[in-house]
């Protein structure tokens, strides 16, 4: 068994020290995606940070050499009225934008990583009441070690997600989609060309980032306002987020963010971002006028086609599952949620609340009628948006 220092980082400055070493834990964890760099997190931190400390733990070996990374931060968060829980979970989520969170590790250091955090999270016990790591690969190291070793009061569940795997070839590509769904994309973008005079690009420098951003924002907000949704972009902590994480990972080289015109009118837009070989695609946006030009699916063909031609080899669609994702040859995906607490306290009481409640919900989900599940849920959207609208953080 490898002994591990723990060294504790509770602001952003003292964080920025360790950026090399992260960066070069990063290039070794086969399990590294954009959500556990810093070019995410920092801007994340930037706008999302209110109620919330954070709380980063690296771990050393006898070198000094940084071997496993735990970026966590402390949220107190109203659970119910005159009720309120200290919450130790993943820097990064709470805001609905991060998938793919993770604790990045060198091969051959899971277990003692994951130990090590167990004992410091026993040791600091009475300064948190549950432990909250959500939208973990369903492969993580250190979290599936986790749920193997954590003897306290625990709940695990499966979360769907969608991806694509990418062949070499756009040719090669056609072929995993049904005969169909290959007539649609040539026979799609024919038709706008025919209509309309097309441009397709790809926003690659500072000077133009702010345009194409609003231009994803007023698309992105027309398209789910129209479905009575309120839409990603309706607060200014989100926008100011992706201007910040965008810049970053623009000077990174990271940025895969596609826009399409017609006749010099910006009509869709697609923003996401490569790390290694995957392309993550995080929002999108049309003009729904144009919606019968099916102007979102022959960008989202057009983008495909680039990332093949670039070497990229796995188009993720993060969380969800859905029709429309397997139609462009997604395969379902699985994250875990991971929450643990000290038995016989407020925070395994509250936990196995949430767990009956949510059980409850999948019963309704498996037994309701189709309609009436999805009315049900967009009640509950438009309830969530009227809470958020009124928080003055937002």
């Amino acid at each position: 068994m490898k002994s591990l220092q723990v060294r504790i980082y509770e602001t952003l400055a003292g964080i920025e020290t360790l950026r090399p070493q992260w960066e070069q834990l990063l290039s070794e964890f086969r399990g590294a995606t954009t959500f556990s760099t810093w070019e995410w997190l920092a801007p994340w931190w930037s706008a999302f940070s209110e109620r919330r400390r954070l709380l980063v733990l690296a771990f050393l070996d006898e070198s000094s050499r940084l071997v496993g990374l735990a970026p966590l931060c402390v949220e107190t968060r109203k659970v119910a009225p005159f009720v309120r829980l200290k919450v130790v979970g993943f820097w990064g989520d709470g805001s609905g934008d991060s998938d793919n969170l993770d604790f990045p590790v060198r091969s051959g250091y899971e277990e003692e990583v994951a130990s090590v955090l167990l004992n410091y999270l026993a040791k600091e016990s009475r300064r948190w009441d549950f432990c909250e790591f959500n939208t973990m690969p369903e492969n993580s190291p250190v979290g599936n070690s986790l749920s193997r070793h954590c003897s306290w009061v625990s709940f695990r569940h499966q979360q769907a997600g969608s991806a694509v795997a990418l062949p070499e070839t756009w040719e090669a590509y056609l072929l995993q989609l049904s005969a169909k769904e290959r007539g649609k994309v040539a026979y799609r973008r024919k038709q706008l060309e025919k209509k309309y005079r097309t441009r397709f690009y790809k926003c690659e420098n500072e000077a133009e980032l702010g345009v194409c951003l609003d231009t994803l924002f007023r698309l992105h907000q027309k398209r789910w306002h129209s479905a009575g949704e309120p839409g990603s972009f309706m607060f200014e902590a989100r926008c100011r987020f992706y201007s910040e994480m965008a810049a970053l990972l623009l000077m990174r080289g990271r940025l895969e963010f596609w826009l399409l015109d017609l006749d010099g009118k910006p009509v869709a837009a697609q923003f996401g971002f490569c790390f290694d070989r995957t392309f993550f695609s995080l929002q999108e946006g049309y003009d729904t006028v144009h919606s019968p030009d099916s102007v979102g699916y022959v960008l989202r063909a057009h983008v495909i086609r680039q990332l093949i031609a670039a070497g990229v080899r796995r188009y993720d669609f993060l969380a969800g599952e859905s029709a429309s994702k397997a139609r462009w040859g997604a395969r379902v995906t699985q994250y875990v949620n991971l929450r643990f607490a000290r038995p016989i306290s407020k925070g395994s009481l509250y936990l196995q609340m949430i767990n009956t409640a949510t059980k409850g919900k999948e019963w309704l989900r498996l037994h309701l009628p189709t309609n009436a599940w999805q009315a049900l849920r967009r009640l509950n959207c438009a309830v969530r948006g009227i809470k958020k609208q009124a928080s003055p953080k937002e």
